[in-house]
């Protein structure tokens, strides 16, 4: 049984919520592969995109994560349910991770606490898009609102 809703009303707006995501992060990408060109890929340094501490590396994994959102959202068919959820999660051990390394010289991403914020709330929108956003079967959401009834 689903332990999400199904067909939520909201689900168009939770998906474009996903996608808004999504653009978010591929220019956050774009736009640190300009800031930081030319420096090594894991630099420590103090370049900054949009108020947020970023290198290469984390300025081309923000670029994957876009591509990755959008075409999940553009594919639709519960595959953007998934990839948000996934997603959702390994951002939110990103996030908590690089918290935890803020101030080492373990802190690969270049993160400062502005980015561990904007990084962590990313990922609770994300999730709370891939949860809403489930498309089923009348039978699914029947069964779904019949067990949300006997809780």
């Amino acid at each position: 049984m689903a332990h999400t809703p199904v067909n939520h009303p909201a689900r168009p707006i939770y998906r474009a919520i996903g996608g808004l995501v999504g653009l978010y992060f591929l220019a956050f990408g774009v736009l640190g592969l300009v800031a930081s060109a030319g420096n090594d890929i894991l630099a420590q340094d103090d370049t900054k995109v949009l108020g947020q501490g970023t290198n290469l590396g984390f300025s081309l994994l923000s670029l994957v994560l876009g591509v990755a959102i959008l075409t999940g959202t553009v594919i639709g068919r519960n595959l953007d349910v998934a990839i948000n959820q996934w997603l959702a999660y390994a951002l939110m051990v990103l996030g908590l991770a690089e918290l935890a390394f803020l101030q080492t010289d373990a802190n690969v991403f270049n993160f400062t606490i502005t980015t561990d914020i904007v990084v962590l709330t990313l990922s609770m929108v994300l999730l709370m898009a891939g949860m809403y956003g489930k498309v089923g079967t009348d039978e699914e959401n029947e069964a779904w609102q019949k067990a949300r009834l006997v809780l």
